[in-house]
C-alpha cells in the first residue's frame, strides 16, 4: 500500500493490523493476568465475604501486584506492530525484572490495609467510638490512592523504593485528574465485585489495566520528563 507520503507502507503498518494487534496484545495479557493469579484468585473466590477472613484476602491478592505490574509494562511497550508482537515474552521479562520491587510496595500497602479493615469491622466488638471510622477510612482511601500510583511508578521506572513512595504521595495531589479517575476506576471495580463476583472482574482484567494506563498518562510522561535523563 501507498502512504500519504508516496511511500509503500510497511505490512502492519495499517489500521485494521494495528487494531489487530492490539486485541492480540490484550487477549495474551488478560491470559497471562489470570494464569499468574489464578492460585489467588480461587482462594478470593471460595472464601466467604466475612470480616475474619480479611488477612485471607490480603494474602490471596499478593499475586496480583506484580501480574498487574507486568500487564502495564507490556501494554506500555508492546509495539501494536503485527511482524513484531511479542507480548508473552514482554509480559514475562517484566514480572521477572519487577517482582523484588513489585513487592516491595504492594505487600506493605496490602498489610495496611488489610489492619485498616479488620479495625473497621471490629469497631463495636472494640467498644471504640463510632466516629473512629471516619479516619480509619480516609488513611484507607490514602493507602489505596498512593498505593495505586506506587504500582504504576515501580512498574515503568527504575527508581529507589523510597523515591517511588514519594513521588506516589506527590502525585496524589499534583495530578487531581489522575486520583479521581483512579478514584473512579476502583469504584467500578468495587461496584463489579460486590454485584458479581471477583471471577467476572478478572475477565475484565487486562481491560482495567488499560484504563489504569491511560488513567496515569499524564503522570508518567512527566515523570519521564522530570525525573529521568
Amino acid at each position: 500500500m501507498t502512504g500519504a507520503t508516496g511511500g509503500l507502507r510497511e505490512f502492519g503498518d495499517g489500521p485494521l493490523s494495528r487494531a489487530a494487534a492490539r486485541v492480540h496484545i490484550l487477549l495474551v495479557v488478560e491470559l497471562l493476568l489470570l494464569v499468574s493469579t489464578l492460585p489467588g484468585l480461587a482462594v478470593l473466590v471460595l472464601l466467604d465475604r466475612d470480616s475474619s477472613n480479611l488477612p485471607l484476602v490480603a494474602a490471596a491478592a499478593v499475586p496480583l501486584g506484580p501480574a498487574v505490574s507486568a500487564a502495564l509494562h507490556t501494554l506500555r511497550h508492546q509495539r501494536p506492530d503485527l511482524t513484531d508482537l511479542r507480548p508473552a515474552a514482554t509480559f514475562l521479562r517484566a514480572y521477572r525484572a519487577n517482582l523484588p520491587g513489585v513487592l516491595r510496595v504492594w505487600a506493605p500497602t496490602l498489610l495496611w490495609l488489610a489492619v485498616i479493615a479488620v479495625n473497621l469491622a471490629n469497631l463495636p466488638a472494640a467498644a471504640v467510638p463510632g466516629w473512629w471510622a471516619v479516619p480509619l477510612v480516609v488513611v484507607g482511601a490514602g493507602v489505596i490512592l498512593v498505593g495505586v500510583n506506587a504500582l504504576v511508578i515501580v512498574s515503568l521506572f527504575t527508581f529507589r523504593t523510597r523515591d517511588v513512595l514519594r513521588l506516589a504521595v506527590y502525585y496524589v495531589a499534583r495530578k487531581p485528574g489522575v486520583t479521581v479517575g483512579n478514584v473512579a476506576l476502583l469504584a467500578a471495580v468495587a461496584g463489579v465485585t460486590a454485584v458479581f463476583s471477583e471471577a467476572v472482574l478478572a475477565l475484565l482484567a487486562a481491560l482495567l489495566v488499560l484504563a489504569l494506563l491511560r488513567i496515569g498518562d499524564s503522570m508518567i510522561d512527566e515523570i519521564r520528563a522530570e525525573f529521568t535523563a
